[in-house]
């Protein structure tokens, strides 16, 4: 009796050690994988450096500089001119030139804004982020090419309002680019949403890119799916995300 215990506490160990470095090793293989594809589009020149860009009639800018960061959103209304500020510091909001009061509520909801469009115009960048968790998937193929598919999600310390929200990255083995992603949201009754890149282009050292934004009907269906659901043309498409006016400035 002894070593049949003895024998299945190895055994239970040895599992244990398998799981653990199958996970770890779908970890670093994500990472690596991130890693060239910011190599690729751009790597160190997302740091130290300025961003400008419009976006429906809002112009948003991008200021990163040794570990601090500022993002602004502009836009003019009825009242005046509208300046949105979010920084280390926290959320303040302008309007003509002047401070103004705005209510927590709002105040997350106009960061979240904000931080959401920032995030889609600097992935993959971001995607070495801190609070983000980050596996690898495997490889499938998408117009008969190969792409590496990780999924991406986020520590609740550090991940924000939405660190709830799914990810799934296409990176394409051949040229390490990012051209296909997924994600699954909560706020505002939840959803999902399938983006194609196209309209790459490098301005300043940086591609950039814009985004066919594709839906589909069911909200239940694994992200993880929705290469295929894409492949036989099952996704609507409901907009265009497209960047214009892009300047890049270094601040090194």
């Amino acid at each position: 009796m002894h070593f049949f215990l003895h024998d299945n506490r190895q055994l239970l160990l040895g599992v244990f050690l398998i799981i653990s470095l199958t996970g770890c090793n779908a970890g670093s293989e994500a990472q690596k994988i991130v890693d060239l594809a910011i190599e690729a589009q751009g790597g160190q020149n997302y740091n130290n450096v300025f961003i400008e860009f419009d976006f429906r009639n809002r112009h948003y800018t991008i200021t990163k500089k040794d570990g601090i960061f500022e993002y602004t959103r502009a836009f003019d209304d009825s009242l005046g001119r509208y300046k949105d500020v979010y920084s280390n510091e926290g959320f303040y909001r302008m309007l003509n030139g002047e401070k103004i009061v705005v209510p927590d509520t709002m105040a997350v909801k106009y960061t979240n804004s904000v931080n959401s469009v920032v995030y889609y115009a600097t992935t993959p960048f971001v995607l070495n982020d801190p609070s983000v968790v980050k596996k690898y998937l495997g490889l499938c193929s998408i117009k008969n090419q190969k792409y590496h598919k990780i999924e991406i999600r986020f520590k609740q310390e550090g991940g924000g309002n939405d660190f709830d929200d799914v990810y799934v990255y296409w990176f394409n083995k051949e040229t390490r680019l990012m051209d296909y992603f997924a994600y699954k949201y909560y706020t505002d009754g939840g959803g999902t949403r399938f983006r194609e890149i196209y309209n790459k282009r490098w301005v300043g050292d940086i591609l950039f890119s814009d985004h066919y934004n594709y839906q589909y009907d069911s909200k239940d269906t694994p992200i993880h799916e929705f290469d295929q659901l894409y492949e036989d043309n099952q996704l609507e498409l409901l907009s265009k995300i497209e960047l214009e006016n892009v300047k890049v400035s270094s601040l090194n």
